[in-house]
């Protein structure tokens, strides 16, 4: 890898977030560990970190001024930033679940509203800050989008969790192009269903033998599974890769 690069990953209190981490730790990064609200577990996150020079970094992506911050942060306290990983995100919950024809028009655009900020303007504000960050220093460097199989499949019970997933696909192509003149690669992974801790409940309750069912493998997806791809596609040697979306599922979904 050569010098230590320096790695933000948003929304790596926990679960994706923490394991891509721990990846780009394990390979002497330094990595910026963003929160949200979840200071403990993200604080618990950064000192379970192999190597030195990692800074913990707290804001709501959904504000357009905070995350303008969350990178300011951890551009001072790393030194530079090589590496955005775009994976916060305000994921499926019985709290949020919106299906048309289920909840008030309060809840259905409340929903959307902070899904779309969070999920992808989020990730839109982040990349604008890394890339101007990037193109002043004149250096090369790679975002990696943590997208969903819901782009794909649909969401019905969470229209615009898929919706803003499929967006951020859409979106990191778009940079993938844009980019690429300044030696910035861009590219995404859709993961399927994943053994985080959220899920545990799900995974051992009745649905769990469903959704391990739903790919021939007969098991879910792990968070270093997603990790190691996240990795492979921010390395250097990576960058013709630069636009592509990985589908991550265990064949659970084909396109």
């Amino acid at each position: 890898m050569g010098t230590r690069r320096g790695v933000l990953v948003t929304g790596a209190s926990r679960g994706i977030g923490r394991a891509v981490a721990e990846a780009f730790a394990a390979l002497g990064d330094r990595v910026a560990v963003h929160y949200g609200a979840n200071r403990a577990d993200a604080a618990a996150a950064l000192a379970a970190l192999d190597g030195t020079g990692h800074v913990l970094v707290g804001g709501d992506l959904g504000d357009p001024a905070a995350a303008q911050r969350v990178v300011a942060a951890a551009v001072a306290g790393l030194g530079a930033v090589d590496v955005l990983v775009n994976n916060a995100a305000v994921a499926p919950s019985p709290d949020n679940r919106h299906g048309v024809a289920e909840v008030s028009y309060a809840d259905w655009t409340a929903a959307w509203r902070r899904m779309v900020d969070v999920n992808l303007l989020g990730p839109a504000n982040t990349t604008w800050a890394v890339a101007r960050h990037l193109i002043g220093r004149g250096a090369p460097g790679a975002v990696v989008n943590v997208g969903s199989r819901g782009a794909y499949r649909g969401e019905p019970e969470f229209p615009a969790y898929g919706a803003s997933k499929a967006a951020l696909h859409a979106f990191g192509q778009s940079m993938a192009v844009a980019l690429a003149p300044h030696g910035i690669a861009v590219a995404s992974v859709a993961p399927g269903f994943v053994a985080t801790e959220r899920q545990e409940g799900k995974l051992a309750g009745a649905g769990g033998d469903v959704l391990r069912g739903q790919s021939p493998f007969g098991r879910v997806g792990t968070p270093q599974e997603v990790a190691a791809a996240v990795v492979h596609l921010a390395d250097p040697g990576s960058v013709w890769a630069s636009g592509a979306v990985l589908d991550l599922n265990g064949a659970s979904h084909l396109r």
